[in-house]
C-alpha cells in the first residue's frame, strides 16, 4: 500500500499508527518518506511559496556564489583576464545589489509577481462633491455652538455647547470645531487651496473662511451671533484630523457686519 501524506509528520507519528497495513520498510526507515508518491515538487512549491529574499537569491544564484567566493578569498581571488567576463561580473553584482536595495525598501523586485497598486486620481467633480458634504457637516457643527436648540419664542431655551455666554456681549466667546477628512485633496478643495494642504496651521480671514464654508450665523433669543474674531485658525494633521477655531458673539461696533 502506498503511504499517505499524513505519515510524513515525524517518525514518532509513524510509530503510533497502526502497523498492520504498513510495509516494514516504513517503520524501519521512516525518514526516507520526505515526499509522498502523489506530492510533486510543483505542489510542494505551491503549498510552501518562497519568501522574497529566497526569490532574490534564486534569481541571482550565480552572483551569490561569486560573492561567497570573493569573500572567502578576498586577497587571492583570481581575476579573469577577459574584459567581457569582468564586465559581466560587475553588471551581475550591481543588479544583485539593486535587488537587495529594493527588497529592503519594500519595493517589488524585478521578476517578482508583486504588483504596484496606485490609487487612481479623483476627478475635480468628485472632489467637489466630497468637499460639499464635508462643508455641510462642518457648518452644522459650528452653528450648533453659536445657536440655541429651541426657537426664540419658547420659554425653555436648551442651548447646545452653551452658545450664550457673558462673553458673547463682547464678541469674545470661543468656538472650536474638530473634524476628520481622510483625503487631503478633499480638504484642499474645501479650503480653496488648489491641492492638499501644505501647512500645519494657518490663519484665514473671516471673509476667506466664509467664502469657503459659507456665511456662519447663530441664533439665540432675540439676537444673532456672528464670528467676531479677525481670523479663523485652521489646523491640519497628516492623519486627516483638522480643527477650526475662533471667537463669536454679538455684532461689535468695529465689525463689518
Amino acid at each position: 500500500m502506498r503511504p499517505t501524506p499524513e505519515l510524513l509528520l515525524s517518525p514518532c507519528v509513524v510509530a503510533c499508527r497502526s502497523t498492520r497495513r504498513l510495509p516494514r520498510l516504513v517503520l524501519a526507515v521512516p525518514h526516507i518518506l520526505l515526499l509522498s508518491a502523489d506530492e510533486t515538487p510543483d505542489r510542494r512549491r505551491r503549498a510552501f511559496p518562497r519568501r522574497p529574499h529566497e526569490k532574490v537569491a534564486q534569481q541571482h544564484a550565480a552572483t551569490v556564489a561569486l560573492v561567497n567566493s570573493i569573500l572567502a578569498n578576498p586577497k587571492s581571488y583570481p581575476i579573469s583576464g577577459s574584459e567581457d567576463v569582468v564586465c559581466k561580473s560587475l553588471v551581475d553584482l550591481a543588479s544583485y545589489a539593486r535587488s537587495l536595495e529594493l527588497q529592503l525598501a519594500g519595493a517589488p523586485v524585478a521578476g517578482s509577481s508583486k504588483a504596484v497598486v496606485t490609487k487612481p486620481a479623483r476627478s475635480q467633480a468628485d472632489l467637489e462633491v466630497s468637499a460639499e458634504k464635508l462643508r455641510k457637516v462642518a457648518v452644522s457643527g459650528i452653528k450648533k455652538q453659536m445657536s440655541a436648540e429651541s426657537g426664540p419664542h419658547t420659554r425653555r431655551c436648551a442651548p447646545i455647547s452653551a452658545p450664550w455666554k457673558p462673553s458673547c456681549k463682547t464678541g469674545s466667546a470661543k468656538w472650536v470645531y474638530d473634524g476628520i477628512c481622510n483625503d487631503p485633496e478633499v480638504f484642499g478643495c474645501l479650503m480653496g487651496l488648489g491641492g492638499p494642504p501644505t501647512f500645519k496651521m494657518k490663519k484665514f480671514s473671516v471673509d476667506e473662511f466664509e467664502k469657503c464654508l459659507g456665511a456662519l450665523r447663530g441664533s439665540v433669543r432675540f439676537d444673532t451671533l456672528y464670528i467676531t474674531s479677525k481670523d479663523v485658525t485652521v489646523r491640519w494633521s497628516d492623519t486627516g484630523e483638522f480643527k477650526f477655531s475662533g471667537s463669536y458673539g454679538k455684532c461689535q461696533p468695529s465689525s463689518n457686519y
